[in-house]
């Protein structure tokens, strides 16, 4: 009796720690924390391949709309016109206001976007599974440094991987609330889908994770009620989402104005992205160097296999499995039951079904997998789920297993966040212990592919020049680079011309990538972290280098 009665006491204790008002305040503080080291280093990051177009596609749309749609310059430049320019017409109006030049606010614009998809995941989890379960996915997604680097560096898919958190939690909302939603729910599933769509194509993914559990809630719901019933319920609860849709088509239509100046552009960016737009290149993937066309179907999965955080990988993979396996089981077929299947089905398809997908039609993938961070935040919040329901197990042997569970999250929270601090501002070039970390990945795998090194390394250059009191031999210095000018060339400004060719050059600036060639020349200096080179700076003056590649036609890429 006095043994049952313990046991009794301990699981009321485990709902009660689990449920605790300061699980909510230490997630709020985990929250603030991050955006204070975000305001205390988004000036570290670098540029990227993309961050100059990316700034002037912005500033384009912005002329779109302050010309009331008279300079139509956006709506053709070059291919960005087919992506979404939400986090581009922000950052170009943040930077009006903010005392900051254009590419640092970039950089803390995407800071907050960031902070707002781990806010959104926060939610995810706490809906899922509860305040611990919130807790700790926003723990997870924090400590994963592909998600945390990206989140500063990255226009497209750092930004879309928060709109589509907001989706998910906006869809999981309206499965809870079965098979009558609530207005703000409605309201938010228009807001997340809109934006989704309107940031990427691929925000297509939030409308099937949307539309697929539906047949699975009407086929739970006739075993209890019938299938005219169930029919008529699921009829329910789709009539409300029609304003929904119509303000994500208009919300999709703001941040992306080229998808809404036909009907079927939407369908045309989706058939162009069906295709490789580029001049194929190869890279380096498992130790070979494979075109991007002909990558195997192993990338996406191998990639996230090896780069995500050891806890983060083991913890999502479970909360995924037993996610399932609640989606499959036989419980009641009450509509709240049903309504919660439903929630877990559509978080774990916004997890399986874009990895799958790819698996399935094998197109054309580089960059590692920075066009799949999107299924981050979901398989975070996944993760959070296993955790809290692996520390109520805990809770029911004693303090000893508790106290051991804690020691493991912590080891495996701080192991990523300790490679971050020995990487920054490169956080998102990590590899986990499975793969070496970066020293034996760079071995197999593109490391700094965003280009980020060579803004440390322009600034590098400035610095010993001003130490010298050196002063171009002509009226500029010339510098040759292998990897994005554009970055080099707003490092260093108006003293310095950038080109491919390194005959007639000063300096050389190259990446540590495979394809930038090791010049027989002095080396200046060394961008290194972990004791990999991510960029070198050659002293050219007195040499004559015929090129800078290992691989032609890299230079006519943009990666």
């Amino acid at each position: 009796m006095h043994h049952q009665a313990a046991v009794t006491s301990l699981r009321l204790s485990s709902k009660a720690i689990q449920s605790a008002p300061w699980l909510d305040w230490l997630a709020i503080g985990v929250l603030a924390f991050i955006a204070a080291i975000a305001l205390a280093t988004f000036r570290d990051y670098g540029l990227g391949w993309d961050d100059y177009t990316h700034s002037q596609y912005g500033a384009l749309l912005v002329s779109l709309y302050q010309s009331n749609f008279a300079d139509q310059r956006a709506l053709s430049f070059v291919n960005l016109y087919m992506y979404g320019g939400g986090f581009d017409i922000i950052a170009t109006l943040a930077a009006k206001i903010l005392p900051f030049g254009l590419l640092e606010t970039r950089r803390l614009v995407g800071a907050a976007v960031g902070l707002v998809g781990l806010f959104a995941t926060w939610r995810l989890g706490r809906r899922l599974g509860g305040p611990l379960a919130g807790l700790l996915g926003l723990l997870l997604l924090a400590a994963t440094p592909l998600y945390y680097g990206h989140m500063f560096i990255n226009a497209k898919d750092g930004p879309f991987a928060a709109v589509m958190a907001i989706a998910l939690l906006a869809l999981v909302r309206a499965f809870e609330e079965y098979p009558r939603a609530t207005p703000p729910t409605i309201a938010l599933c228009g807001i997340g889908v809109g934006l989704a769509i309107g940031a990427r194509v691929l925000g297509g993914f939030a409308i099937a994770t949307a539309l697929l559990p539906l047949p699975f809630i009407v086929a739970v719901r006739s075993r209890a009620s019938g299938l005219r019933i169930a029919l008529s319920e699921c009829g329910s609860f789709l009539l409300p989402f029609i304003p929904a849709a119509i303000l994500a088509y208009l919300l999709m239509g703001l941040v992306w104005p080229w998808s809404v100046v036909s009907p079927l552009n939407p369908f045309r960016a989706v058939e162009y992205f069906s295709n490789f737009f580029e001049k194929p290149w190869r890279e380096l993937f498992d130790g070979q160097l494979i075109p991007v066309i002909d990558m195997p179907r192993s990338y996406v999965p191998t990639l996230l296999a090896v780069q995500l955080p050891e806890l983060m990988l083991a913890l999502g993979l479970c909360g995924t499995a037993g996610a399932i396996f609640a989606i499959a089981s036989k419980a009641d077929h009450s509509t709240a039951t049903a309504g919660r299947r439903a929630a877990l089905l559509a978080t774990v398809l916004a997890v399986l079904l874009p990895v799958l997908v790819t698996v399935a039609t094998r197109p054309a993938m580089y960059n590692g997998v920075r066009h799949f961070i999107f299924v981050l935040p979901p398989l975070a919040a996944l993760g959070g789920l296993a955790a809290a329901q692996i520390a109520d197990r805990l809770a029911r042997h004693g303090r000893i297993a508790v106290g051991a569970g804690v020691l493991a999250l912590l080891i495996g929270i701080a192991s990523p966040v300790l490679d971050m601090t020995r990487l920054h501002p490169y956080e998102y070039t990590d590899y986990n212990h499975l793969a070496g970390g970066p020293p034996r990945a760079r071995q197999n795998y593109m490391l700094d592919y965003w280009g980020l090194s060579l803004t440390q390394a322009s600034r590098r250059l400035l610095t010993d020049i001003a130490d010298r009191h050196e002063r171009p031999p002509h009226a500029q210095w010339r510098i040759a680079v292998c990897g994005p000018h554009p970055p080099v060339a707003v490092a260093l400004g108006p003293q310095f011309t950038t080109t491919w060719i390194p005959k007639g050059a000063d300096f050389a600036m190259v990446l540590g990538e495979f394809y930038c060639a090791k010049l027989d020349a002095p080396v200046m200096f060394d961008i290194v972290r972990e004791g990999v080179v991510y960029a070198r700076l050659y002293d050219l003056r007195g040499r004559s280098i015929s090129s800078l590649l290992t691989v032609p036609g890299i230079e006519q890429t943009n990666y």
